[in-house]
This record gives structure tokens, C-alpha cells and sequence, in this order.
């Protein structure tokens, strides 16, 4: 079954317009939900104003007054509360304040028009680099969320010994996740000693993640927290950490109405108050030997993280461990920080952190490229990791690693070096339209970083069930991207059964193990893996029963689980995460095995800008990708198209305006993302490696095709327009212009 290109499970049901999301629940007497926010980014809240002509007794009302466990949202740090209380400090414009509940939809929106707040406003940081210069003072003693330094070698004594010593300064915005389906959650809660109960329905990347939120909130054990997630309409980080707000929120409603509370966000608020991906500044110093090679690499990397920690720790880990790219280098200094601002906290996105410090890097290499009057293509050639090199945590890489092969199948594919040359001679005559074409070599690590998933200790098992079928048994959500299938297709392969005998179990927290998030490439690479060694402890005890013999057909395999069942009420079959003993890792000082393994990639531009009206046109792209075996290729490709359409919005269009720390494009109509129409046929390659940390052999694959679009495409457009200053993502048509102005005039 791994290989194969297996039907979706669930795609049927999405098909004919029969799946049930969020906003489809429906339960007797449930109320609608809204949140009053604060709308300035700092101050001290003196009051709660509700104004005349609503009738307020109808209403549910909630204030951090009401919240009968800690008012803060467990998170790596505990820092959010769920509802600011007078007297408590603002810190961002869009922060929850007072929830509402009613029955009737349109009186609910003029409710919460009609509710002021009173303030006391304070001077706010908005912007990165006030916040490191402390103009003030807004979180802790130094405004920084996680500050880490990473070092290998000497760099302090190479600079002057080096025959190039090249700088350069790289920024990239935020972006936003932009899932078809908007935040939602429906709550029911009972109240009552010692048998309160609060569950809670929604579209969200963790289950547990929530119901770790929700005991901290109603201080509740964990059998009276129950989570259920629903099929989500996308998600991509979005949805990791932002929904125990949301659950929060919902359920604080349900708690003191004591009825069902359905809280959906419309695509406004949506936009303006979720989490997005944290906007970033990168400074690289390089020194280069007389033949082009690394001496050292010294690297600045700060993450504006908004008003909260949320996710900015382990992003910014990730970040800061892919920020020297696929290049070896003996002396490097890391220097990573995620600061704090008065605007809403940053959060979870595709890549995590990677695609920010792998822009700058990729970018970086050919600037470098130029200065030195090298081809990017050898540069990189001379300075690709190899079997037995090590990283700059000290990590040596195992594996048959040919990254200047994978580099030379992808440029051979685009036409890179023919192209070059027709280009350059088109691009010296009067046409407006200049063409270009370029590429970025990158990885993604595998799974959590460092010590995550030894800490996690995850658990994923199988059950087989009255009919004779096999159920998955994870925590791990389903938000298009096809775990359902692919779990099935690894459990299959691992009894030797067809996939129509394996299905996923609901994801609920009262029957399904906690597997860990859906999050970080891992969902394949560690999750499967136990599955694949849960179905085959499942296969062994049916044979130590003597319910099954080997070789078996599938209808002997059915029989046995029958008769099992019959017999004994149950049978299961668990495997839990347990470090391998090679992998060596020191949370305190970034040394050692950062990540189990890596995916690798190289990917290819071409394009053509007008440079009248500074239109860009992406015309063709490769994406060639090492991530060990494929398990259903035809989703991987899907994988792959997607993540680099989202990553060609995030380098060309995809703009966050914000005034006073809110977004104001907040509609799909202002806020640009790429359509089919925008997109050039994307051309998937896969090269498989196959790698025993993963079932059959698979890698991670979902985050991969994040990093790379983006450095792609503006050393793309450097080589179709010359030296210009593109050091910026999204790289829109009014910074190009700029730009263009700066070397060759207006």
C-alpha cells in the first residue's frame, strides 16, 4: 500500500458536499457567540461600559470575573490571559475583553457594537526594532520571548584572514494563513460537583493542545475536559494554538449560560485578530576563502512575536537551526530573538520559522554570488553539506547526502543554463519585459526540535473492531492534507490487508491517544511510524492467541479479528515515541541532533516582470525534493503545489498592512493571494531515499515546499533586472518598483 496512490478517504464525503464542519453542528438551544475586543494596542482597562437600547438581561455575559480557573492560556509559557480584567493591561488591539452570547445573531452584533470600553491608553511599540531598542518596556525586562545563541568553531578569528567578507540585511512580513474555513467552536458544558463536564467541537490542529487549555481554564481533571475535532477546512499552522482561545471562550459562555455556545468567526475578524506568520529581520556576515568556500558565518536572526509567546519559542528554534541552510561552514555564531510588540501575537505557519531564515540565506548566496563574481550555481557546489560533515549545533549528517545532484536534476529540468543565456541577450534590448530564472537548494527537519519528541513521548495504537476491520487510534487531526489516508495506507502495508479494511477513528480525547500535534512535519515521519509498529504488535498478538497464522489473506486476517473480538471485548495494540539512542541533543547549549533527520530540496523560477507596470509573472517551477519514500505520491504532489503556490504568494503578493498594530486589509479582496490564474504549471519531482525513523521509510514532506519558493523567485528577478536591493518578501509591485528606481532611476 506505501506508494500507492490511494483514494482519499474522506474525499467522497467532501465531494458531494456531505462533510460536517464546525458551523454544520447543530445542538437544542445553543446560542450564538462574540467577542468585545480592545481596539488600541496598549492601556490599562479602567471599565466596561454597556451601552442603552439592548436589552443586556438577555444577554450571557462574561468578564474575566467569571472565570473559575487561571485566566491564562496554557502554552509552552503561560503568559495570554483568555479576557484582560479591569484594572489589567491592554497589549494588544485586538485583545479579548468581554464575551456575549444570544440566541439571535443580528442583536448580537448591535450588542457588541454598543459595548465601550474605558481605557487608559500607554505608549505602545509596534515595530521590531523599537522593541529591541526598549522605547519601552512591554514584556519582562528586555522585551524578548527566547533569546538562544548557537556556536561552532572560532568565527571571531576568521574575519581577517578572509579573502571576501560580504554583508547583507533581509526582512520578510507577516502572512496570513488564509484557510477556507474561519476559526469555530462549539461548546457544551455541564455544571455541577464533581461531575462538571466541558467538551468542545471545533475546527484545531491539537486536541490536546486544547483540552491541556481547558482543565488550566475550568481547573477540571482530565476525564471532564473532552475535545472533539471536526474535518477542518485548512488550517497550516493556523490552527495549532489559536483555537484554545476560541474553545476558551466558547465554552466560558456555554459554563454560565449553561446551554450550547457556538462562537464562529466571520473572515474580518478572522483576519484581524488570528495568528500569522511572524515577520522577521535576518543580518548575515559571510567570509569566504580565495576559491569561494565558508571560513565563517555569522547570523542575526530576530522574530517580531507580538504581544505573546504563543508559538514563538520553538519558532524561533527552527528558524534559528535552518538559518545556515545546506552549507557546511567550520566557524558560526547564531544569534536568535523573538522580541515582543503591542500587536497580536504571531503564531504557527507552514515552515515554521524556516522559510524566514532560509529566504535570507538563499537570497544571501547570490548576493554573495555577485560580489565575488561567481556562478551561484558552483558556489553552492563548493559549499553543500556532505556525508560526515557536521551542522552548526555539531550535528553530523548519516546520510548518502547528493545535494549537488538533486541542484543539477532540477536545473536541468527548467533549462537553467540555456536559459541564462537567451535571457541575457533578450533582456539587453528594448523590450519591456525582462526575463529570469534561478533557484534555492534548502532542507526541513523531520519532526520536533532537539528533545521535543523524547519530551512529547507520543502514543498512537490500533484497535481491531467488531467487524473485523482495523481503526487508527491518533490524535492527529485531518485538515486536507490526507493523514486519514496515508495512516490507513501504513497500517495496510503493515498487516498486508487492502485499505478499505483500515479507516481512522473520530479524533476525540476521550477515546484516541495523544499523539502529539499535527504540526512540524511529523505527522507522517513519527506518528506513522508508531502506527506501523502498533499494527504490527496488533498482527503478533493475534498470533500469540492463536486467532491467526502466517502467511494469512485478508479474509483471514478479518476472521481472526472477529473471533478476537468476540472473544475478548477488545483488542488493541499501542506504540509510544522512544528516543533513538544515537540521537544526542542539549536543550541548554543547541548542541547535538537537532532534528531525527532532514528533508531535502532544490527548487527553480523562471519569470518575466514587467518593468512598466512592475507585474510579475512566475511562468515555470520545479520542485525536486528528497523525503525518503513516498506514501501516496498523488498527495504529495498535492503537498508540494500547494505549499508553493502559498509560498509564491508569501514572496510576491501576500501583504500585511497594518496601522496602529491592526491589519486593515483584512478582507479577501485587499489581502492578495494567488488563484489558479496566478500559477505556473508546478513540476513535482520526487527522489526517494528511503529512512528507517520513518514507516517505509518516509520523511516529513507537508513544510518543505514553504521554504523555497520565495528565495527562488527573487534571485529570479535579480537575474532578470541586475543588482537591485531585493532583500524583502512579499516583494510586491510597489516595493519593486522602488527598488528598480534606486539603481536605474524613475
Amino acid at each position: 500500500m506505501i506508494g500507492a496512490p490511494a483514494i482519499r478517504k474522506e474525499g467522497r464525503a467532501k465531494v458531494l458536499g456531505s462533510t460536517c464542519y464546525t458551523d454544520d453542528m447543530s445542538a437544542e438551544g445553543a446560542l450564538h457567540g462574540a467577542t468585545v475586543r480592545s481596539q488600541i494596542p496598549r492601556g490599562i482597562l479602567k471599565g466596561i461600559h454597556f451601552g442603552e437600547g439592548i436589552p443586556w438581561n438577555e444577554f450571557v455575559i462574561v468578564t474575566a470575573a467569571d472565570i473559575p480557573g487561571k485566566n491564562r492560556v496554557a502554552s509552552i509559557v503561560h503568559d495570554q490571559p483568555f479576557l484582560v480584567g479591569i484594572g489589567e493591561e491592554i497589549t494588544h488591539p485586538e485583545q479579548p475583553v468581554v464575551l456575549l452570547a444570544h440566541g439571535d445573531r443580528q442583536l448580537l452584533v448591535k450588542a457588541r457594537k454598543a459595548v465601550r470600553l474605558e481605557v487608559e491608553e500607554l505608549p505602545a511599540v509596534l515595530d521590531l526594532q523599537s522593541s529591541l531598542d526598549l522605547t519601552q518596556v512591554i514584556y519582562g525586562t528586555n522585551n524578548l520571548l527566547k533569546e538562544i545563541h548557537i556556536r561552532k568553531g572560532e568565527p571571531d578569528s576568521v574575519w581577517s584572514q578572509a579573502a571576501h567578507v560580504i554583508e547583507g540585511e533581509y526582512r520578510t512580513g507577516a502572512q496570513e494563513q488564509m484557510y477556507l474555513e474561519p476559526n469555530a467552536m462549539l461548546a457544551v458544558t455541564e455544571r455541577g460537583d464533581p461531575n462538571a463536564q466541558v467538551t468542545v467541537y471545533g475546527s484545531l490542529q491539537c486536541p490536546y493542545y486544547v483540552h491541556g487549555a481547558l482543565k488550566q481554564l475550568f481547573d477540571l481533571p482530565d476525564d471532564q475536559v473532552r475535545v472533539i475535532a471536526l474535518e477542518m477546512g485548512g488550517a497550516f499552522g493556523g490552527k495549532e494554538d489559536y483555537p484554545s482561545v476560541i474553545a476558551g471562550h466558547a465554552a466560558l459562555l456555554s459554563w454560565k449560560s449553561g446551554k450550547p455556545v457556538k462562537l464562529v468567526y466571520d473572515r474580518e475578524e478572522d483576519l484581524v485578530c488570528t495568528t500569522k506568520r511572524h515577520p522577521s529581520r535576518t543580518r548575515i556576515k559571510t567570509a569566504f576563502d580565495t576559491e569561494g568556500k565558508f571560513l565563517a558565518l555569522e547570523i542575526d536572526f530576530v522574530l517580531d512575536g507580538g504581544a505573546y509567546a504563543t508559538m514563538s519559542p520553538v519558532v524561533l528554534s527552527r528558524g534559528a537551526l535552518h538559518s545556515t541552510s545546506v552549507y557546511c561552514c567550520p566557524n558560526v555564531h547564531i544569534h536568535a530573538r523573538a522580541a515582543a510588540t503591542n500587536t497580536p501575537p504571531s503564531g504557527a505557519f507552514r515552515g515554521f520559522g524556516a522559510p524566514q531564515s532560509l529566504f535570507a540565506m538563499e537570497r544571501h548566496m547570490d548576493v554573495c554570488a555577485t560580489q565575488m563574481g561567481m556562478d551561484p550555481v558552483e558556489l553552492r557546489r563548493k559549499n553543500f553539506l556532505k556525508i560526515g560533515d557536521s551542522t552548526a549545533t555539531g550535528q553530523i549528517i548519516q546520510e548518502n547526502l547528493d545535494l549537488g545532484g538533486l541542484m543539477d536534476r532540477v536545473l536541468k529540468e527548467i533549462g537553467y543554463h540555456d536559459k541564462q543565456k537567451a535571457f541575457a541577450a533578450h533582456n539587453a534590448t528594448d523590450d519591456p519585459i525582462k526575463r529570469g530564472v534561478a533557484f534555492s537548494v534548502f532542507m526541513h527537519g523531520c519532526g520536533f526540535t532537539g528533545s521535543g519528541e523524547a519530551t512529547m513521548a507520543s502514543v498512537a495504537g490500533v484497535e481491531g473492531l467488531a467487524d473485523g476491520s482495523v481503526s487508527v487510534l491518533a490524535a492527529s487531526t485531518e485538515m486536507g492534507q490526507g493523514k486519514n489516508t496515508v495512516f490507513s495506507q501504513i497500517v495496510a502495508e503493515a498487516l498486508k490487508l487492502p485499505v478499505d479494511m483500515v479507516n481512522t477513528a473520530i479524533v476525540d480525547t476521550k477515546y484516541v491517544p495523544n499523539s502529539g500535534p499535527t504540526v512540524g512535519s511529523r505527522t507522517t515521519m513519527i506518528v506513522g511510524k508508531l502506527l506501523e509498529d502498533a499494527a504490527y504488535g496488533l498482527k503478533q498478538s493475534l498470533i500469540q492467541h492463536g486467532f491467526l497464522k502466517e502467511p494469512y489473506s485478508p479474509e483471514a486476517f478479518k476472521e481472526a479479528v472477529q473471533k478476537a473480538h468476540a472473544r475478548l471485548g477488545s483488542i488493541k495494540s499501542y506504540a509510544q515515541f522512544h528516543k533513538q539512542p544515537h540521537i544526542v541533543w542539549d536543550d541548554a547549549s543547541y548542541r547535538g541532533d537537532a532534528y531525527p533527520t532532514f528533508s531535502w530540496a532544490c527548487y527553480a523560477a523562471e519569470i518575466a516582470v514587467d518593468t512598466v507596470t512592475f507585474e510579475v509573472k512566475v511562468e515555470d517551477f520545479v520542485a525536486a525534493q528528497e523525503v525518503g519514500r513516498v506514501v501516496n505520491p498523488v498527495l504529495a504532489a498535492g503537498q508540494i503545489e500547494g505549499g508553493v503556490a502559498q509560498g509564491i504568494g508569501w514572496g510576491l503578493w501576500e501583504d500585511v498592512v497594518s496601522n496602529q498594530g491592526r491589519m486593515v486589509n483584512n478582507q479577501m479582496t485587499n489581502y492578495i493571494i494567488p488563484t489558479s490564474a496566478d500559477l505556473p504549471r508546478i513540476r513535482v519531482i520526487f527522489l526517494e531515499n528511503p529512512h528507517p525513523a520513518g514507516p517505509g521509510g518516509a520523511k516529513g514532506i507537508g513544510e518543505l515546499p514553504m521554504d523555497g519558493p520565495a528565495p527562488a523567485l527573487l534571485n529570479a528577478l535579480q537575474n532578470a533586472l541586475g543588482p537591485l536591493r531585493l532583500d524583502e518578501v512579499p516583494m510586491t509591485p510597489e516595493r519593486l518598483l522602488t527598488r528598480y528606481e534606486e539603481v536605474y532611476g524613475g
